[in-house]
């Protein structure tokens, strides 16, 4: 009979301490742009003065900037236009007869761009605009036949979930894959491809 290993709390240390304040992570709470996690205290005391990980330096999503009388900034407010932008395709996932195929029909124009920041409830929101849904029908949005969270920006489903990303952008300069030689501009070859469907209630 082979003997098992015993396990030591400090074997899992790097799994369990907050990189902010190197202690045991208390309430953890994960970023969900880059999925590392930290203390929630130590997280939101960061996020005060910085909108960058403290673990990996990415971004996080920044809130809306809000002026003293409490008004969105005018002058200022350019729709996201200015944030990294990603193609998508929007297709139809057809399941032969289950109810409501009916209802959801493909789109006419099914390639959008938008930011990255973009998250799959506001997809959601856009494909019942275009389709016409009524409010109380809901759908499923996946990637690669995952079912994705409502929260689920576009770069974290591209960085996580998208299967091509690897080879998805290429020089315009010479075409070469992700890296140039002449470190020319990179332009998105093909669209990261999302996939809808009326919604399947498993419970």
């Amino acid at each position: 009979m082979a003997t098992q290993r015993k396990h030591l709390v400090k074997d899992f240390n790097p799994y369990i301490t907050c990189y902010i304040c190197k202690g045991y992570l208390i309430k953890p709470t994960t970023v969900t742009e880059c999925l590392h996690t930290f203390c929630k205290t130590c997280i939101v005391q960061h996020f005060e003065d910085s909108n960058d990980c403290p673990r990996c330096g990415n971004q996080v999503h920044e809130t809306p900037k809000v002026d003293e009388e409490g008004d969105e900034n005018q002058d200022d407010k350019d729709y996201h236009r200015s944030d990294p932008q990603i193609a998508i395709c929007l297709d139809c996932l057809r399941n032969n007869g289950q109810s409501g195929d009916n209802v959801v029909k493909g789109l006419m124009k099914k390639f959008i761009r938008c930011s990255t920041r973009v998250t799959v409830g506001t997809i959601k929101k856009f494909l019942s605009l275009k389709l016409k849904l009524p409010s109380s029908y809901e759908l499923d949005v996946l990637c690669n036949g995952e079912i994705m969270g409502k929260d689920h920006t576009m770069e974290f489903i591209y960085m996580t979930r998208w299967r091509l990303r690897g080879e998805n952008f290429r020089c315009l300069n010479c075409s070469a894959s992700q890296v140039c030689p002449q470190d020319g501009p990179l332009y998105q070859s093909y669209p990261m491809v999302l996939q809808y469907r009326p919604r399947i209630d498993f419970g």
